[in-house]
């Protein structure tokens, strides 16, 4: 079975994660091919945007534990390994110039929940939950922090990942984690709707309000304006260019 299944439709690409029996846990491999699908699907001309989803019951049941018996203090190279490929695959999307829509379809919990909201979009179905249960396992949601921390705030950061709490689907738009709420049965009726239409979207114009977004939004307001300058110069040869 391909740990990710990845499907053309139109100028969408869809990447659907596929061990339905593990939730869509993140082993090495499926962290792997999303980190190279995402690539690709940046190099890949033909594709305007990206959809991410699971297959099953749930989005993603976060990092694969059963893999966590091989990351010992003795085996510092896999541990070292294998948090640089998970921090790479959070850092994917935001290089990327294409956007990436999440189409969370029941339990995002840990790194699922991280990799949900790194996504530039987040639509999620009524049955969906968001968490971060790590402490309960006496272990720690470090590298979900900092989009998290960006996302909802200090505050209810800060609880989430100390209680281990989750929240469901209309309660994660409130916070921030997520856009919208659809009916589990037409929830990818609709990311697909929402996808097809950024896809029409001039793509140059797409790709700078991406990066200029990424660059000022942890940015001084000063510095800010300033890359926002730069980016209203540069879209004034958009039109010119795509014609």
């Amino acid at each position: 079975m391909n740990e990710l299944l990845i499907e053309d439709v139109g100028h969408v690409r869809v990447l659907r994660m596929n061990r339905p029996e593990k939730r869509n846990a993140l082993n090495n491999a499926l962290t792997r091919g999303l980190v190279d699908a995402l690539a690709a699907a940046e190099m890949d001309d033909a594709v305007h945007v990206v959809v991410l989803t699971g297959n099953g019951s749930a989005f993603c049941a976060g990092a694969d534990i059963t893999e966590f018996k091989d990351l010992t203090p003795d085996q510092m190279g896999r541990v070292e390994e294998r948090a640089e490929l998970t921090m790479q695959l959070h850092l994917s999307v935001s290089r990327m110039s294409k956007p990436v829509i999440a189409a969370v379809n029941g339990f995002a919990m840990g790194g699922g929940a991280g990799l949900a909201i790194a996504c530039d979009l987040a639509l999620a179905a009524r049955s969906a939950r968001f968490g971060y249960p790590e402490v309960k396992h006496g272990i720690v949601a470090a590298i979900v922090l900092p989009n998290l921390t960006r996302q909802i705030g200090r505050k209810a950061a800060f609880h989430m990942v100390a209680t281990g709490e989750s929240v469901d689907a209309e309660r994660a738009v409130e916070m921030g984690l997520a856009n919208a709420v659809h009916d589990d049965d037409v929830l990818m009726d609709e990311t697909m709707k929402l996808a097809s239409h950024l896809a029409g979207v001039s793509r140059a114009a797409m790709a700078t309000t991406k990066q200029t977004f990424h660059q000022v939004v942890d940015l001084p307001l000063a510095r800010g304006l300033e890359i926002g300058r730069e980016a209203n110069k540069r879209m004034r040869s958009f039109v010119r260019t795509e014609r």
